[in-house]
């Protein structure tokens, strides 16, 4: 969870381009993975690795930044919270669209899993009993439209091919949606990097308790181009991603900050299309217009200083 200041008034430059490095960078996610799976890791192994060799990272990362004082000793409630939060994002949520990553594309992958601002907007009138706005709604309207028009391109062969990884990734939407809440309560009182420090901890236990009792440790051979691809996945595609889109909001603001993530999707598109072959058609191309046009109406609606949400 990115802590949401006001914003630095000072080189906005840097925080536009700080907050573009890790969009891209958390695009790069689903790209990384897919080759992986190529040489013969199956998801579960790697998203096991990757929380294993990142947790150290942002371990020293928030000790550095806050102190052992305040990473060790947070207040009992804060910690269960953002447990339980990690529990559900970064295993159960990232668990799955690691799943869906190897059934559908990576483009899909990215695109679905960027409507979570909108399933935080419903879980938002759920929760606070509050109607949104007629542009709430109509944004969101718009966002789902998306979203059918890229899992199904308006075409029953493509749904019945998209369709059990596109409900995977949803799924880990509404997860990251539930973690963006938790977070949005428990960061005044723990702090961002504490509250994604033992999220990330809860989940690689999760993960090294599933793998030992499942007893499958299915990874390829640890070749050099294997060792290159984690260290991407990890070091380009989560720690820095994590760093940088922090520091973008710090710099500009978690509203500005969110409208710049959403180079994210199409980032994805790209790299997909040129490293793996994916190739769009006309009708999910105006899906991910639609989506992305949703997610800026959404951004642009919501109050001052409102938080960013979690990634990758």
């Amino acid at each position: 969870m990115m802590p949401a200041p006001r914003g630095n008034p000072g080189v906005p430059w840097l925080g536009i381009a700080l907050s573009i490095v890790g969009s891209v960078g958390f695009a790069a996610k689903g790209v990384i993975a897919k080759f992986l799976y190529a040489d013969g890791w199956d998801p579960d192994t790697v998203l096991t690795v990757r929380a294993l060799l990142a947790l150290p990272v942002l371990g020293a990362w928030a000790w550095w930044a806050i102190g052992a004082e305040r990473l060790f000793r947070p207040p009992p409630r804060a910690l269960l919270g953002s447990v339980l939060a990690g529990a559900i994002c970064y295993y159960v949520g990232a668990l799955l669209d690691f799943r869906a990553l190897a059934l559908i594309d990576a483009s899909v992958e990215r695109v679905l899993l960027f409507s979570y601002p909108s399933v935080i907007v419903v879980l938002h009138a759920v929760l606070y009993r509050r109607r949104p706005e007629g542009r709430v709604l109509a944004a969101l309207v718009i966002t789902y439209a998306g979203i059918v028009m890229v899992v199904t391109a308006l075409d029953l062969g493509v749904l019945h091919g998209n369709l059990t990884g596109a409900g995977l990734v949803l799924i880990c939407a509404l997860t990251s949606a539930l973690y963006y809440l938790a977070g949005e309560r428990l960061t005044p009182t723990i702090g961002s990097l504490a509250f994604s420090f033992y999220a990330l901890a809860a989940a690689a236990l999760c993960l090294v308790v599933q793998q030992a009792l499942s007893g499958r440790v299915s990874a390829g051979a640890w070749n050099a181009r294997d060792l290159w691809l984690m260290l991407a996945l990890v070091i380009g595609a989560t720690v820095v991603p994590l760093w940088a889109m922090a520091e973008g909001v710090q710099r500009l603001g978690a509203p500005r900050a969110s409208v710049i993530a959403t180079v994210g999707p199409p980032t994805t598109i790209l790299l997909g299309a040129w490293l793996l072959g994916e190739r769009l058609r006309t009708a999910q191309w105006a899906g991910v217009a639609l989506i992305v046009a949703g997610i800026l109406s959404l951004e642009f609606a919501r109050r001052p200083g409102a938080a960013g949400g979690p990634d990758g």
